[in-house]
């Protein structure tokens, strides 16, 4: 995001979590939230209008409550007015954090049940399956195909098997994609994800499987590095150059730098 959008969505943020805090179901919060983010999304006057920097901030709020008072729990009302009532930069900026704060309430309630790990996990191995089969890409990807078809395609595959924040999320993703590629929202979801977890992930593309201290050895290399934990994320290749490809958000790691890496660890740990 850039100029007042960054400001606007740390205040989003900050209110998400006192939101959060004061007691509010985090998987009601987050229905009613991708809710608030559909109707927006849906109607390109009322975008504009939450997102114009030259309107009142109280203007839009009250545009906002009239909307929405009494369709949404005051909890889902009163974060939807305060993120309304800054000042966004885009249009765009004002959808994807309303949509962000739906993810990480939903992570939030993940998180509090013991199972925000499970939850990571199962939306990347599942985004990697989704790739590996272009006709369930296509499917799930297609504008022809019906939304509640897509959702129930999800159902169909995850129920029973994932987590529910799983399965929603999975489900949230084909149904209301806005505009992004299939694969770009799960991106976008795992990035939440580690965030909640105040962590950086890793995807390792690798050649042949890594073993546990292989694994570890890696990690620790990185989290010297960006001084952060660090979640890997292994997916097998044998077409990889090098051997080994770790990716950590944009950047790209080769195995160059991260031999030494693991060297200048070793050298000051003596390990």
């Amino acid at each position: 995001m850039r100029g007042s959008s960054r400001g606007a969505a740390h205040t989003a943020q900050e209110a998400l979590d006192a939101t959060l805090r004061g007691g509010a179901d985090p998987a009601t919060l987050a229905e009613e939230l991708f809710a608030v983010t559909g109707v927006v999304e849906g109607t390109a006057s009322l975008r504009r209008a939450l997102a114009d920097p030259s309107r009142d901030a109280a203007d839009k709020a009250g545009l906002a409550r009239s909307l929405f008072g009494g369709k949404v729990g005051e909890a889902a009302s009163g974060l939807t007015e305060t993120v309304v009532g800054q000042r966004w930069a885009g249009e765009r900026d004002l959808g994807d954090t309303l949509e962000s704060l739906a993810v990480q309430s939903l992570l939030a309630g993940a998180e509090s049940a013991g199972r925000i790990d499970r939850v990571e996990d199962e939306l990347f191995r599942f985004e990697r399956i989704v790739a590996a089969d272009p006709g369930l890409r296509d499917t799930l990807s297609s504008r022809n195909t019906d939304a509640s078809g897509k959702a129930g395609l999800v159902h169909t595959l995850l129920d029973s098997k994932a987590a529910p924040e799983t399965v929603r999320l999975v489900e949230q993703a084909v149904r209301v994609p806005r505009g992004r590629r299939l694969d770009r929202v799960m991106e976008a979801y795992l990035h939440l994800a580690a965030q909640r977890r105040d962590e950086l992930t890793a995807l390792v593309t690798a050649a042949v499987d890594l073993d546990e201290q292989q694994q570890a050895r890696l990690r620790s290399a990185l989290e010297a590095h960006y001084r952060k934990p660090v979640a890997l994320q292994v997916v097998l290749d044998p077409a990889v150059m090098g051997g080994i490809r770790v990716q950590v958000g944009d950047e790209v790691v080769d195995g160059t730098v991260l031999r030494r890496l693991d060297e200048a660890r070793r050298h000051v740990t003596g390990g």
